[in-house]
């Protein structure tokens, strides 16, 4: 190989193209798109999380996919750096482990805790109760349930979204498309169908956007009751998801025979019943037409 075609590459393996005034002009046109993701991604991570660096990962991303890029392969450049960026955007996240394996454990930890105890009390654990069980704070009861709610927030299914499936691309793939609007529907059901109380919380807290201390007075509880609420509501939205779509990931019940279980049973059947008897009457035509 020539010295010249050597001087084209760098220790990468990537083309050193810098000086190529398109691919210079591929990262200055293409920079608002890292803005853009930067700007998807904040809104569904902690606030600790800093914009800069994720800005920084994002703008380095770009360039080596501008070097990289190669046009005779048919992909768009804005789908091939937006992959490219929402990778590195990820990898950025987890260095600073903004939902570490320790949130997700003490969440477990939680679910269990508050499942066990509900089934030896008969209704659902106070926050107190459920710190005295596990040997730990009030405070970090409701600190990891906001935690666990920040990283599972605006997709309300109780499972982590994955940044490579938020595509910036105009034209999604039809079964994409289909799958989307499936989650939808069913999401809708399952919280038509919560218990009263809960559906308030959702609907008041995510939906409407009103602050934790406003719902409380609404209800006539304390914030801590209201965030116990909505961790509960969040665990049956997500089971009930999954009972539909994905049954392995519903964790069997502690007690299956107990009155706790047969109301989650109960819940999830009345959701896939709500969905049936929608997707029903869609079908069936109204009364004059053909």
């Amino acid at each position: 190989m020539s010295n010249d075609a050597c001087s084209n590459y760098d220790s990468t393996g990537e083309g050193h193209r810098e000086d190529d005034p398109m691919r210079e002009g591929l990262v200055v046109e293409h920079m608002t798109l890292v803005s853009h993701i930067v700007r998807e991604t904040m809104t569904r991570v902690p606030a600790h999380v800093s914009r800069d660096d994720l800005q920084s990962a994002g703008l380095t991303a770009l360039v080596k996919a501008a070097r990289a890029y190669e046009p005779d392969r048919g992909v768009p450049f804005t789908r091939y750096a937006a992959s490219r960026i929402r990778g590195a955007i990820l990898d950025e996240l987890r260095q600073v482990d903004w939902a570490s394996r320790s949130v997700r454990r003490r969440g477990r930890d939680l679910d269990a805790a508050r499942s066990a105890l509900a089934n030896s009390l008969g209704r659902a654990p106070e926050n107190h109760e459920v710190a005295a069980s596990l040997g730990i704070s009030v405070a970090e009861v409701e600190n990891n349930d906001g935690d666990v709610a920040r990283a599972n927030v605006l997709s309300l299914q109780g499972s982590e979204v994955s940044f490579e499936e938020m595509l910036v691309s105009t034209a999604p793939a039809p079964a994409d498309l289909v799958e989307h609007r499936e989650k939808l529907e069913y999401l809708v059901d399952a919280i038509a169908e919560l218990p009263e109380r809960l559906r308030i919380v959702v609907q008041e807290y995510f939906l409407a956007e009103r602050p934790m201390a406003e719902i409380a007075e609404t209800l006539g509880v304390t914030e801590s009751r209201v965030s116990q609420i909505r961790a509960e509501a969040l665990v049956l939205l997500r089971d009930a998801l999954n009972s539909a779509l994905d049954p392995s990931l519903v964790a069997p019940h502690a007690r299956p025979q107990g009155c706790a279980a047969q109301r989650r049973n109960a819940y999830f059947e009345a959701v896939a019943a709500r969905h049936a008897a929608g997707r029903v009457s869609v079908r069936v035509p109204q009364a004059g037409t053909a």
